[in-house]
C-alpha cells in the first residue's frame, strides 16, 4: 500500500544525522576511491585517473566551481550551469523568469522552472517504492527522489550530463562535442593538470571526468548545504521567531490549515539533524496551464512530468501523470517563479493557490464556454484523479479557504527565516 502524503512528514523527519552524514560522506568518499562502477550509460569502467592517482579534493572542487562558471562548453558560447542556477540566489535562478533562455542561440525558452541545487546532497536516487530504514519499514512512500522536476536523473553526475546535452539548454549535440569545447577553452590546461597529461585525449573518459569534477563540487558544504539560515539559529536555541514567524510556523505544521509539513518537513529530527523541508516525493497538485510557455502554445501537448514527455520510462503509468518531484523550502523567499511551470511569481500567490485551489477555482483556471471552471488545466481529464486532495486541497467551493490572507502573510514571514546568511537580501 502507497504511504498517504499526510504521513509522509513523520516519515521524513525520522532521517536523522546518521543517514544524512552516511549519504554525503558516502557519496564523496566512494567519488574519489576509484569511481570503478560503469556509468549506467557507458559499458566502460570510468576512474578519476588513468593512472590510478587519488586526487586532491580541494582541487577538485575548485575545478568543478570553475566548470560551473564556464560558458564556452555551451553551443551559444553564453550559457554556463551557473546562468540558471545563481549562486546569490541559492543556485537559483536570478531573474523573474518562468522558465531561462538558452540553446544553441542562447535564447530559446526551456520547458521547465531551473530549480535551487542547494540541499540536494541527500536527494535519494528516484525509486517507484521507498521504504524507510527505520519506523515502520513496511509502508511504502510511492514514487520519490531522482534530481530534476521528473525524478530521471539518479545522481549530480547524471544530472549534469542533462543540460549539457539539452537542446533547450546548452545544446551540445553529443559528448564528443563538450569535450572539443573544453579542449578548446580555457579550463583545458587546468583540466589536464589534475586529471593527467592525456585527460582529453578520449572523449567518453574526459567526458566522464568534467561530470565526475562537476558532482564533487556540488558536494561542498559552504556552496550547496551550509544551514546559516535564522531558523537554523531558531532550532540551535540562538535566535528566537518573532510572533508573526511563530504564527506562520504552526499554520505551516497544522494538518488542519496549511498542512505544509505533510510534504516539508520543519522538525529536526530526533538525533537533532536539520530539516530539509522536503520529504523528495513526487506529487500531482494540479497546477495551472501556464500559456505563455512556448511549448504550451500547441494545445494538444502537456508536461506530465513523471510520465513524460522528457522522462520516457514510466510513460505508460497513467497513476504517475502530472506528478513532480516536492522541491525543498530553503531559500524559498529568493524565488520569483514557481512550480514546475514557472506560472506563479510570488510566495502570496503560491500560498493562496494551496489555500483556495477547491474553494476559489475560478480564481486560478479558465472558464469553458459553458460557464463552468476547466480545473486543473494542465492535465488531460483522465488524469486528473492523480490529484492530490489531502488536506488542505480537501475542501469545496464555497468552503472557507484553509488560510485566511493575514494566515498566508504569517506563514510568508515563516518562510523568510529559511534564506541562508549568504544569499540574504541586503536591507
Amino acid at each position: 500500500m502507497t504511504q498517504p502524503l499526510c504521513s509522509r512528514a513523520a516519515r521524513a523527519r525520522r532521517r536523522g544525522r546518521r543517514a544524512r552524514l552516511a549519504c554525503s560522506l558516502g557519496v564523496l568518499a566512494g567519488l574519489l576511491a576509484a569511481c570503478a562502477a560503469p556509468p549506467a550509460h557507458q559499458g566502460a569502467a570510468y576512474a578519476p585517473r588513468a593512472d590510478g592517482q587519488r586526487l586532491d579534493v580541494a582541487a577538485l572542487t575548485e575545478l568543478g566551481r570553475a566548470l560551473f562558471f564556464e560558458p564556452s562548453l555551451s553551443a551559444s558560447g553564453r550559457t554556463a550551469c551557473a546562468s540558471c542556477h545563481d549562486p546569490a540566489h541559492a543556485y537559483g535562478p536570478a531573474n523573474a523568469l518562468s522558465v531561462q533562455p538558452a540553446g544553441r542561440d542562447g535564447a530559446t525558452p526551456g520547458l521547465r522552472a531551473a530549480p535551487s541545487l542547494r540541499y540536494l546532497n541527500t536527494l535519494p536516487a528516484f525509486t517507484e517504492h521507498h521504504f524507510d530504514n527505520d519506523g515502520n519499514d513496511s509502508i511504502d512512500a510511492g514514487p520519490t527522489g531522482g534530481h530534476t522536476w521528473d525524478g530521471r536523473a539518479g545522481s549530480a553526475r547524471e544530472q549534469a550530463r542533462l543540460p549539457l546535452l539539452s537542446d533547450a539548454e546548452m545544446a551540445n549535440a553529443a559528448p564528443a562535442e563538450v569535450v572539443q569545447r573544453l579542449r578548446s577553452g580555457p579550463l583545458a590546461a587546468r583540466f589536464r593538470a589534475l586529471f593527467g597529461s592525456a585527460a582529453l585525449d578520449d572523449d567518453a573518459r574526459a567526458f566522464e571526468s568534467l561530470l565526475f569534477a562537476l558532482e564533487v563540487f556540488q558536494q561542498s558544504p559552504r556552496d550547496f548545504y551550509p544551514f546559516t539560515s535564522r531558523y537554523d539559529e531558531v532550532l540551535r536555541g540562538r535566535a528566537t521567531l518573532s510572533a508573526a514567524e511563530a504564527r506562520g510556523l504552526a499554520m505551516f505544521n497544522d494538518p488542519a490549515k496549511g498542512n505544509c509539513a505533510a510534504c516539508h518537513p520543519s522538525a529536526p529530527s530526533a538525533d537533532g539533524a536539520l530539516p530539509l523541508f522536503t520529504d523528495f516525493g513526487l506529487v500531482a497538485l494540479g497546477v495551472p496551464r501556464h500559456r505563455g510557455l512556448a511549448a504550451n502554445g500547441d494545445p494538444a501537448f502537456f508536461d506530465l512530468g513523471l510520465c513524460g514527455p522528457l522522462r520516457t520510462d514510466l510513460r505508460e503509468r497513467a497513476d504517475y501523470c502530472g506528478r513532480f518531484r516536492t522541491p525543498g523550502l530553503r531559500n524559498v523567499a529568493l524565488r520569483r517563479s514557481f512550480f514546475h511551470n514557472g506560472v506563479l511569481h510570488s510566495l502570496e500567490e503560491v500560498l493562496r493557490f494551496y489555500a483556495r485551489r477547491d474553494t476559489e477555482p475560478q480564481a486560478f483556471y479558465p472558464r469553458a464556454a459553458d460557464g463552468s471552471v476547466r480545473k486543473f488545466d494542465d492535465l488531460p481529464a483522465r488524469y486528473h484523479g492523480n490529484v492530490n486532495t489531502e488536506p488542505p486541497f480537501d475542501r469545496r467551493p464555497g468552503d472557507a479557504p484553509a488560510l485566511d490572507d493575514a494566515e498566508i502573510a504569517d506563514v510568508i514571514a515563516f518562510l523568510k527565516t529559511l534564506t541562508d546568511a549568504d544569499v540574504m537580501p541586503q536591507r
